[in-house]
């Protein structure tokens, strides 16, 4: 599937391409599966027009200052800064973010708490509580270590947030291309990223029309609904998928997948900023360490 840069085309009635997606930004919820959501708030995105390399790099050294570092001050000013480039500079809305946000939230809260929390046989640590057959404990050891955790996860997720929520996916394959990345893997990243949201708003099209027709009135129905769906949706991605590769013969597909891009320099001043902030956190670390 060939992935296409939106140009600056006007239309029939004197708005651009742009302007209309900026539009259609506030109607596309991130729950609602109405197409890829991540790539239109990337379109319409403030700093759309910066340096896709530049804001790839800067998340990716970001995201491995976060990990080396190892310092929840570090990831705390990671978090208010990909925020302050994401929400104040790229022009996005506070409730989309939390929206974007809260499923990584849910897995990291899922995936730390294990951390935090024990169980036992025997009334041990700090903090316990027996719940008949045996004692859940922790210690304030456990719990900061469980919340430095979460804050550094969080951190690395938010820098990683910005990158796709600026910048379109077909900008970041361009970029992982002149990294020499192996062709199969960025097509196949490609095609999955794709595929994924193609059977996103397929699966949410068919629980709304089994929801129309009170294919969720109870325990028995739902289930027999949801059994339904997913047979269902095996068949469609197969017709899905062919229909795809159908299209993407039909515009020349000889086995490369051809990036159209715009091209944008790096200003200095962007440069300067980040080198800044770079040096900011390596400086907090230091002094916080």
């Amino acid at each position: 599937m060939m992935s296409t840069v939106i140009l600056k085309s006007g239309h029939r009635d004197g708005h651009t391409l742009g302007d209309e997606i900026n539009h259609r930004h506030h109607k596309i919820g991130h729950k609602h599966g109405e197409g890829s959501s991540i790539d239109a708030y990337a379109y319409s995105s403030k700093i759309r027009d910066w340096n896709p390399a530049f804001k790839v790099s800067l998340s990716l050294l970001t995201l491995i200052l976060c990990i080396v570092l190892n310092n929840p001050y570090v990831s705390v000013a990671v978090i208010i800064a990909m925020a302050y480039l994401t929400i104040i500079v790229g022009g996005l809305s506070i409730q989309a973010y939390l929206s974007i946000l809260t499923i990584p939230i849910f897995f990291i809260l899922l995936g730390t708490f294990t951390i935090g929390i024990d169980f036992s046989t025997q009334p041990i640590g700090q903090y316990h509580l027996y719940l008949g057959l045996f004692y859940v404990f922790t210690s304030q050891a456990k719990l900061k270590m469980m919340v430095f955790l979460m804050v550094k996860v969080f951190a690395a997720i938010s820098a990683m947030e910005m990158m796709t929520l600026s910048t379109p996916s077909s900008e970041i394959i361009s970029v992982i291309q002149r990294a020499h990345v192996p062709k199969l893997i960025i097509e196949l990243t490609n095609l999955i990223y794709r595929y994924i949201f193609i059977l996103f708003d397929v699966n949410i099209k068919m629980r709304n029309s089994a929801d129309s027709r009170l294919g969720f009135c109870d325990v028995k129905t739902s289930w027999k609904t949801f059994g339904n769906i997913a047979s269902n949706m095996l068949i469609v991605s197969f017709k899905k998928a062919d229909a795809y590769y159908n299209a993407m013969e039909a515009r020349c597909y000889d086995g490369d997948l051809i990036f159209l891009e715009e091209v944008k320099k790096v200003k200095p001043i962007q440069i300067a900023k980040a080198a800044v902030f770079i040096i900011f956190l390596i400086l907090l670390w230091g002094f916080t360490r």
